[in-house]
């Protein structure tokens, strides 16, 4: 049987990978779609949506015990972990669905099987019934990424666990070690403790969520510890020692090592890119430590093959993935007005409790670029919607080019700062002013009248504080 012809075929179906396929075929181009486990890949099935998901039942469970700060009554307040977790996966399941029938609707093709490139323009397929070869003129990889394990660190699914056990827990940790204190550790550490978990955090580097403003991660540190949770810094985990129902594990900090009982132990220690059984080094694609190589617009370099997501490297963040894969297919179809993505104008978000959100430069990146800088910041007591909402908690920074006004990066901590960074987001792609900002007029009471006032800061004009 000929092999299927196409114009793109896209090796993947995570946030990159069905976006890039959906985008083509609207496009007009003959488009098919390899996968080997779930539509959606990790980040609806294993990832963002059903962390969220977890999240907000661990939200609404520390609610609940605060009943009484909003002069309601709630007795007897308890959990179903077995229910959390069903609710988790069932919000997981209905997005995926919802990917298959977004591909349908626009007649992409979809094969379930895992992808091979034996040749320029060639994916080889192994699916349940056999091989299935297809060609394509523009080949789009969005294979994502998975967990790193250490040696002598590596999960077990019993004791050691990695996200996948993490997101659906046979029982409720008791005490709790929690290794890498960036987004995914730091969410699944927040669910844990919130629930009940004795939680330690163990971070390599010398301050918790280490990618964010110095500040910021200062401020998380002290309400994670006002939560229960314990925080060691510059700190290495050098070996977990197994036993029925127990973990020891040797922490090294100071230049001693500790030694701390645990009976679950959650790895996130980063993530290595998919990149094995592709026929990758046979094509000639260069691959540095885990990621493929690419130039801005996501071309390896090889004639027709492009690396979109977290196979592409940092950031390592769905959006960014979604972005690529339109900003490709927008390429292939020979679009005039394709822009490379700026890694410094995506945003991060954290989800635990308070949740963090970034972008841009941190003050301490933006002086080492030798920028002169002026500061704005606003904390979360000086504003009434936060305080009606009883979130008086957090802080919004803005960090501007003094020279330019030129916005170079905003930090924030507090109650759904991962829905105000947006507005920060949306003026960097406008190349707003400081002028800009202080011009506009943000609704009364919100939460991003915070954002205002922090710019505000910067220039020695602060209203409420």
């Amino acid at each position: 049987m000929a092999a299927k012809s196409f114009d793109v075929v896209v090796v993947g179906s995570g946030p990159g990978g069905y976006v890039a396929a959906i985008r083509a075929a609207q496009l007009g181009l003959s488009t098919c779609v390899v996968e080997r486990e779930h539509l959606g890949g990790i980040c609806l099935n294993w990832g963002c949506i059903p962390t969220k998901a977890m999240l907000r039942s661990s939200e609404v469970f520390h609610l609940m015990h605060r009943a009484k700060e909003f002069g309601l009554k709630a007795d007897g307040i308890d959990y179903d972990l077995d229910a959390v977790v069903k609710r988790s996966r069932d919000v997981a399941g209905q997005l995926s669905g919802g990917i298959g029938h977004l591909l349908k609707k626009n007649k992409v093709t979809v094969i379930m099987g895992e992808g091979t490139i034996p040749s320029k323009g060639k994916v080889s397929v192994k699916t349940d019934k056999g091989t299935e070869e297809v060609t394509a003129k523009n080949i789009i990889l969005a294979t994502g990424a998975r967990a790193r394990e250490l040696p002598g660190l590596e999960a077990d699914g019993e004791l050691v666990w990695t996200y996948k056990a993490a997101l659906t827990p046979k029982r409720m940790p008791r005490k709790l070690l929690v290794i890498g204190s960036g987004a995914i550790g730091i969410e699944f550490a927040s669910f844990y403790n919130t629930l009940g978990a004795d939680t330690t955090v163990v971070e390599v580097m010398d301050r918790v969520l280490p990618v964010e403003d110095a500040e910021i991660s200062a401020f998380a540190k002290k309400s994670f510890e006002k939560q229960g949770m314990k925080i060691m810094q510059k700190a290495m985990v050098k070996q977990l020692d197994r036993a029925k129902g127990k973990v020891t594990a040797h922490i090294e900090v100071g230049g001693k090592v500790e030694k701390h009982d645990f009976d679950t132990v959650i790895s996130a220690v980063g993530i290595v890119g998919n990149v094995e059984n592709l026929g990758l080094e046979g094509l000639g694609v260069k691959i540095d430590r885990t990621h493929v190589v690419t130039d801005e617009y996501c071309r390896t370099g090889v004639d027709g093959l492009y690396a979109i997501g977290d196979i592409a490297g940092a950031p390592w963040l769905a959006h960014k993935a979604s972005h690529e894969g339109t900003m490709v297919a927008e390429l292939i179809a020979g679009k005039n007005d394709v822009h490379p993505i700026k890694p410094n104008s995506i945003a991060g978000c954290t989800y635990c409790h308070p949740q963090v959100a970034s972008v841009g430069l941190t003050e301490a990146k933006a002086k080492e670029a030798g920028y002169e800088i002026k500061v704005g910041k606003f904390p979360f007591i000086g504003n009434g919607k936060a305080i009606a909402l009883g979130e008086p908690e957090g802080m919004i920074k803005t960090i501007f080019d003094a020279k330019t006004g030129e916005l170079l990066g905003a930090h924030m901590i507090g109650a759904e700062v991962t829905e105000l960074i947006q507005g920060y987001v949306v003026g960097q792609a406008l190349e707003t002013t400081e002028e800009d900002l202080m011009h506009t007029v943000f609704p009364h009471p919100t939460l991003s009248e915070m954002m205002h006032e922090s710019v505000l800061d910067a220039y020695d004009r602060v209203i409420h504080m």
